[in-house]
């Protein structure tokens, strides 16, 4: 059987032409059905087992195939250009190819971040699994292809289980979180109030929004865009509001957690404000994070008992740690991978060695069936049973020992060398067996 893995990624291609041949996620059941279509047309590949990952970072087939290594590759670059109405000047010097156990190795590092544009991340595992699923609908998810993704699943729990690889923040808006979870423990008991709406801040709303806290308010100078931010989170299941910028100084004591990033010049929360806020809040903790640059928050507020003041280079501080602890994860992520590539390629030998096994198995099921009714025969003539039985253990061994001992007579040269060398073991024969030493 032959695994192939055949795509673009961000390593090999610009985001433009990804763009071109990114599958939406409503046409990969079609495009699978067609992609099989297309390999029986093209004849030699009998049932192909194939699924198709694409995300904004990569497109990728993965498909296994009793056919030849190179006219699989070629058959799959000639539907994948065909498809996405690309010539294949355009595409081909942008994608890869892995076949056999350079697939295995390359889902199993995609499944545990180490291929992606931010290293370690998760997002890539949902991802895969959702195309498993669609393959698993379509049909087109076979023996080969499920055990190389569960296997995949199972390396990327491992990986993240025994390394560092992804146990750290390396994003302003994850490391956000992480600070605050120093302070309060569970961010679902805490309400979260941001101050702007742009990216930084949508950003962190989504890693924030994930561990659902009590309340999430949003202010910003356009209460407009404010709004649009508080709808998306709604639409998530959390309870939002929305305010003015101008009645921040009456309602920040009523937040556990302010981050702000706007664009304003001049610090919007001073030393008064907070101090204002800590009183009414009666020793209750608040954490404020400063994205912006120039400061939101002015710095006299971080000597202030009771306030978690923390900027953008405390976070910057952050994300560069673990950048630096994942970057020393990498290796042992990599030796893990190593292991468990060997131990799929070998549980892929001995799944090829299943037909061979089964004829073996039918072969002496017949030669037993043979045997057996020439015993009975000899027993409804009246022979005795010690000769019926010994006449079936000789039946037995002369029929299993024609192959070998016609080999040993007939081959010739390096041929039937490599059979004296292999019967020995084939028969667990030893020294004891030989007649010299009886």
């Amino acid at each position: 059987m032959q695994l192939l893995t055949l795509g673009i990624n961000h390593h090999t291609a610009p985001i433009g032409l990804r763009e071109r041949v990114a599958f939406a996620p409503e046409m990969i059941s079609s495009a699978l059905d067609d992609f099989q279509k297309f390999l029986s047309g093209v004849g030699a590949f009998g049932n192909t087992e194939a699924t198709i990952l694409s995300t904004c970072n990569r497109t990728e087939i993965y498909c296994a195939t009793n056919s030849s290594e190179n006219h699989l590759q070629d058959a799959s670059i000639d539907w994948f250009t065909k498809t996405q109405g690309l010539t294949p000047d355009l595409i081909s010097p942008h994608m890869y190819a892995h076949p056999q156990s350079q697939a295995v190795r390359h889902a199993f590092r995609v499944a545990s971040g180490l291929d992606s544009m931010v290293l370690g991340e998760t997002q890539i595992l949902g991802q895969m699994k959702e195309a498993v699923r669609c393959a698993g609908e379509v049909g087109s998810l076979g023996t080969y292809l499920n055990q190389l993704f569960q296997k995949s699943f199972a390396v990327a729990k491992e990986v993240r289980a025994t390394t560092a690889l992804g146990s750290s923040s390396i994003s302003m808006a994850a490391a956000s979180v992480r600070l605050a979870e120093r302070v309060f423990g569970e961010i679902a008991d805490q309400k979260v109030l941001f101050i702007g709406a742009g990216e930084m801040i949508e950003l962190c709303s989504v890693h924030f929004a994930a561990k659902h806290p009590l309340l999430v308010g949003i202010t910003n100078r356009t209460l407009e865009r404010g709004q649009e931010l508080a709808n998306a989170l709604s639409g998530q299941g959390l309870n939002t509001q929305t305010f003015r910028l101008a009645d921040l100084p009456q309602r920040i004591a009523e937040f556990d957690i302010v981050v702000s990033c706007t664009a304003s010049s001049l610090p919007i929360i001073g030393l008064g404000m907070i101090e204002n806020a800590v009183k009414l809040r009666k020793r209750k903790p608040i954490v404020m994070i400063d994205l912006a640059v120039p400061r939101d928050i002015e710095a006299e507020i971080a000597k202030l008992n009771d306030v978690y003041l923390y900027t953008i280079d405390n976070l910057g501080e952050m994300v560069q740690l673990g950048l630096n602890e994942r970057r020393a994860a990498v290796g042992q992520a990599e030796a893990i991978i190593e292991t468990r590539v060997d131990h799929f390629m070998n549980w892929m030998k001995t799944r090829d060695s299943v037909p061979l096994i089964l004829q073996l198995k039918n072969h002496s099921e017949h030669i037993q069936i043979q045997e057996i009714e020439k015993a009975k025969k000899r027993l409804s003539r009246g022979d005795a049973i010690q000769d019926v039985l010994e006449g079936l253990a000789n039946g037995l061994t002369n029929k299993f020992l024609h192959g070998p001992l016609h080999g040993l007579a007939h081959l010739q040269g390096n041929d039937r060398q490599v059979l004296i060398d292999l019967l020995p073991e084939l028969f667990r024969l030893n020294q004891s067996d030989s007649p010299e030493k009886k």
